[in-house]
């Protein structure tokens, strides 16, 4: 893949910035390390009281960092997520609403076949402001099914290994070496670095190790429950590698480390048996009858809108920075807020007319938070309504945050909840009927916004595959 050639290209820097200029020195910016992981649940860590899950890694983030219990990101769906952090805007912006699939769906669902290559995304501007820049693990901006589509590395990576994307497939297990190697390099060529470590788990199919399976051998699990927890137990030790490489390499006290989920976790919508399945980009594994994640309370899952499928763990580590053993439930942060805050760490300017819908966090990190957030959040989803019978909480099209209010409506806005976040952040009282007030202004503010999205998706995000489709 393209990938390979930007690889041989970041070698050759590697030397010249050994024998040449003077490099930047990477004590003078922090390197960040974004971890992202797959349908990973708010409640699928042991820091967060779950019965069997072992995340003695992640934990450890949380014990060195701040535990930030209200974050959420933007779509309840892996693609729109995604975009959000990349873009720093919200994903309706670009037509991008559910997870890119084949043309023919895309087109059905009036959505692109990529994120725009003309998008501004947070690695170019990094690069800009001097980072070596990497990505390994899932992409999703795209589709392994569209040959024609835009690698990871075009968006602005020096080096990128990635699934669910055009080209070669890296081993979904590859990530964490890959992103060791990388630190190593910009180690060397002393630059500051950013890379986005995107991790499979725990996204269907499972591609669960017996290795890891034989740590749960004797904890009295279903099997199912035993792939699960094997399958995030890997993805724990790998992230501990990483981990464990900033502090062999002493990047420890200078580097900001986060670790997120792209949504809430997937659950089958009724009983299901558990067998193998076979994906495109990953391979065969356990399918969603061993998908047992679990929200620490928040209703919904995948896909909803409602906080179990947008409200994930947000753990932030940075000596020094950010406080040790912090939890804070109350700082109301998005994956928008994601580009700018980044931008600001790394010193790194935002280019001339661009607009993010999030805002910098930086301050909140480092424990002083805003009273209240300076911009509202919004979110769109293509779901059903009326509300299916084994999906009680994925009817939601539409949702706006303001403040410490949310309001969640159907397709055509003629059924809508309204919660109060900072009293009932397990949106357990809706009190729409009770403020009609509060919803007419929440429902205003949505409108507003409806009317500013585009009709459809233009420019050069199309497939040759698509037909019937003009740019």
């Amino acid at each position: 893949m393209r990938c390979g050639v930007q690889a041989f290209v970041w070698g050759i820097l590697v030397l010249c910035c050994l024998v040449g200029a003077r490099p930047v020195v990477a004590a003078e910016q922090p390197n960040i390390l974004f971890i992202f992981a797959d349908d990973w649940g708010w409640g699928d860590l042991s820091c967060h009281g779950h019965p069997y899950v072992r995340t003695p890694n992640i934990d450890r983030l949380a014990r060195e960092g701040t535990d930030f219990h209200r974050f959420t990101v933007a779509s309840g769906v892996c693609s729109p997520s995604r975009t959000a952090v990349m873009t720093g805007q919200f994903p309706a912006r670009w037509n991008i609403d559910g997870h890119f699939a084949w043309v023919d769906q895309n087109a059905k669902r009036n959505m692109p076949d990529w994120l725009d290559l003309r998008a501004p995304t947070l690695p170019r501007m990094l690069q800009q402001a001097g980072y070596a820049t990497a990505h390994y693990g899932k992409w999703h901006l795209a589709n392994d099914m569209i040959p024609d589509s835009p690698l990871p590395g075009d968006y602005g990576y020096d080096d990128c290994g990635a699934f669910n994307c055009a080209g070669e497939q890296m081993p979904v297990h590859d990530d964490a070496g890959r992103t060791i190697a990388f630190i190593e390099q910009a180690v060397t060529a002393g630059k500051p670095f950013f890379v986005n470590l995107w991790i499979h788990e725990p996204h269907t199919p499972f591609h669960v190790i017996p290795k890891y399976r034989w740590w749960f051998r004797d904890s009295g699990l279903s099997e199912e429950d035993e792939i699960y927890a094997a399958t995030l137990a890997h993805a724990d030790e790998r992230i501990g590698q990483v981990l464990d490489t900033l502090d062999r390499l002493g990047l420890t006290e200078n580097t900001l480390v986060v670790f997120s989920s792209d949504n809430g976790p997937a659950r089958a919508a009724g009983p299901a048996k558990l067998e193998l399945s076979y994906d495109t980009a990953t391979g065969a594994g356990f399918g969603l009858a061993a998908s047992k994640g679990i929200t620490g309370g928040r209703k919904g899952y995948k896909a909803a809108l409602f906080e179990g499928g947008i409200g994930v763990p947000f753990i932030v580590r940075w000596p020094g920075k950010v406080a040790a053993g912090g939890v804070d439930d109350a700082t109301l942060i998005s994956a928008v807020d994601l580009l700018p805050t980044f931008c600001e760490v790394a010193g790194a300017a935002l280019p001339e007319g661009y607009t993010a819908d999030g805002v910098s966090q930086v301050r909140a990190l480092q424990g002083t938070p805003a009273p209240r957030r300076e911009r509202p959040l919004f979110w769109k989803a293509d779901s059903p309504w009326p509300a299916p019978k084994n999906k009680p909480f994925h009817w939601a099209a539409w949702a706006v945050v303001d403040d410490h209010w949310k309001l969640v409506a159907n397709k055509d806005l003629s059924f809508v909840e309204l919660y109060n976040l900072e009293e009932d952040p397990l949106e357990k009282t809706n009190l729409a009927s009770r403020l009609p007030e509060q919803v007419t202004a929440l429902k205003t503010m949505l409108q507003a916004w409806q009317a500013s999205l585009p009709a459809k998706p233009t420019g050069p995000v199309f497939s040759k595959y698509r037909t019937g489709v003009g740019s």
